[in-house]
C-alpha cells in the first residue's frame, strides 16, 4: 500500500509513536511518504531519520511563496499541467463557494497539487484532529485515498474546550478514526463521530529498544545515588513543577540521602522550573538535561531507579511504556488513560494530580523498599509487552487499512 502520513512537524524528538509507526510500516513492506506542516529542527534527530532516509520521503505542504506576486507566478507555472492531468481535482481547490477566502490565498491549491504530484495514495493517515481536517479538505478536493485519523491528547482537549463541532467536516469525510484509549473513544462518540468507524488502536513502543540493563535488579537495590527521572515537555500540562516539589519534600524528609532528579525535555516552562528548584534549595540535585534524542533517553532510563511523571493532563503517554519496558517502577498521576498502562500497586504507584505529599510518599516507599520496585518493574514490562508492542500494533494497523480497502 501507498500511505501518506499527515503530521504537524517532521522530524521531531517528541512524538516517537509516529516515528515508530512510519518505520514499522516500512519494515513491513509498505510505501510511506510524510507530509508535514513545518520543518522540525535538524540539529538533534532520532537515528531512524537517517537510517531510513526519511527526509527524502518528507514533503512540506505549507511551502507556499509568501510574496503574492511570486505565488501567482508559481501558480500559473503549475496549474496548466495539473489541469491537463487532473482537471477536476485541479479546479476543486479554487472553488470559492466551498473554500471561501482560503481559496484566494491559493494554499488549498498548492497543498492539493503536492498530493497530486506525489500520489495517488491508498491511505491518508493523519495524526491529530487538526491534520485530519486537512485530510478532509483534500478528500473534498477529490484527492483519492481512505482517510484515517488517529486522535491523541491536545486534539481531544481542544474539542472539550471548543465543542466537538470543530471536527464536523472530518467526521463527515473520514473513513476510520483510531482511538488510542477507551477514554478517547468515548469522547469521539460524544463529539459526533460514527461509532462504527472508530477502532481502538493504542500507540506503542519497540520493545527491542527498551531492555533492562544487565544487573538492573542489583542496580535498583544497591544504588550509590538514587536517580529519579522525568522525561516530558516542559509545559504546564506535564506539571514538572509538582515533581520538583515532591523531590524537595523527599529531600527534607531524608536530608542525608544521596539523590539526583534528572529532567529530560525542553519547553516554555524551563526558566520557571529552574527558578523553582533554586527557591526550594535543591538546584544542586535537579539536573535539567534539555531535549534528547531517543538513544540518550534510553541510556538515562537504564541508569535511573525510579520514573516520575507528575502530569496534570495526559492520554496514553508513551514515555511510561518506555520506562516500564526498561525495568523501572513508576510513579504517575491518575489522569487520562494512564491506568491502562500503570496498574496501581502492581507496576507502579498512581496518585492524584497535584498531590505533592502522595508523590513524595511514593518516592519514599520505593526507596525504602527496593524489592517492591523490582517486583513492579517485572510486572510492568510484561504488561507493556502484552499490550503495547509496536510490532504487533503495526501488523494490526495494516489489517485495519486492508479492511478499508
Amino acid at each position: 500500500m501507498r500511505i501518506a502520513f499527515l503530521v504537524d512537524a517532521f522530524p521531531t524528538l517528541s512524538e516517537t509513536f509516529i516515528l515508530n509507526q512510519i518505520t514499522g510500516l516500512l519494515d513491513l513492506g509498505q510505501d510511506v511518504e510524510i507530509f508535514a506542516a513545518q520543518r522540525g529542527p535538524l540539529d538533534v534527530v532520532q537515528d531512524e531519520v537517517s537510517c531510513y532516509n526519511l527526509l527524502d520521503r518528507t514533503h512540506y505542504h505549507n511551502d507556499v511563496p509568501e510574496d503574492g506576486i511570486q505565488r501567482i507566478w508559481t501558480f500559473l507555472a503549475r496549474f496548466p499541467r495539473d489541469l491537463i492531468q487532473h482537471p477536476a481535482m485541479a479546479l476543486q481547490p479554487l472553488n470559492l463557494f466551498r473554500f471561501g477566502r482560503d481559496a484566494l490565498s491559493l494554499r488549498p491549491y498548492f497543498r492539493a497539487s503536492l498530493f497530486l504530484r506525489r500520489g495517488p495514495f491508498d491511505i491518508l493517515q493523519c495524526h491529530f484532529g487538526r491534520n485530519g481536517l486537512i485530510g478532509a479538505s483534500l478528500k473534498e478536493m477529490g484527492i483519492p485515498g481512505r482517510l484515517v485519523t488517529m486522535f491523541h491528547g491536545y486534539d481531544i482537549r481542544l474539542a472539550l474546550r471548543e465543542g466537538g463541532q470543530i471536527y464536523r467536516r472530518l467526521f463527515e469525510q473520514g473513513d476510520c478514526f483510531l482511538a488510542i484509549s477507551q477514554g478517547n473513544r468515548d469522547h469521539l462518540i460524544r463529539f459526533g463521530a460514527d461509532a462504527g468507524k472508530i477502532r481502538y488502536h493504542p500507540v506503542g513502543i519497540d520493545l527491542d529498544c527498551f531492555i533492562p540493563a544487565p544487573g538492573q535488579s542489583a542496580h535498583l537495590e544497591h544504588p550509590k545515588i538514587i536517580q529519579i527521572l522525568t522525561v516530558a515537555r516542559l509545559v504546564k500540562e506535564k506539571a514538572v513543577d509538582d515533581g520538583i516539589r515532591a523531590v524537595a519534600r523527599l529531600k527534607n524528609k531524608k536530608p542525608n540521602l544521596a539523590l539526583e532528579y534528572r529532567i529530560i525535555g525542553d519547553g516554555p516552562e524551563k526558566t520557571r522550573l529552574h527558578q523553582l528548584a533554586a527557591e526550594l534549595k535543591i538546584n544542586a540535585i535537579v539536573k535539567f538535561l534539555g531535549a534528547q534524542a531517543r538513544e540518550k533517553v534510553i541510556s538515562a532510563l537504564k541508569k535511573a531507579h525510579i520514573f516520575l511523571l507528575p502530569s496534570r493532563e495526559e492520554v496514553l503517554p508513551v514515555v511510561l511504556m518506555e520506562a516500564l519496558a526498561s525495568g523501572l517502577p513508576v510513579i504517575a498521576t491518575s489522569v487520562g488513560s494512564i491506568d491502562e498502562i500503570v496498574k496501581n500497586g502492581r507496576s507502579g504507584h498512581l496518585v492524584q494530580p497535584g498531590d505533592i505529599e502522595a508523590m513524595s510518599n511514593s518516592l519514599t516507599t520505593l526507596i525504602d523498599h527496593p524489592e517492591e520496585g523490582k517486583r513492579m518493574a517485572s510486572y510492568g514490562r510484561m504488561g507493556v509487552a502484552k499490550n503495547f508492542d509496536i510490532k504487533i500494533l503495526n501488523s494490526r494497523l495494516i489489517r485495519i487499512y486492508e479492511s478499508l480497502l
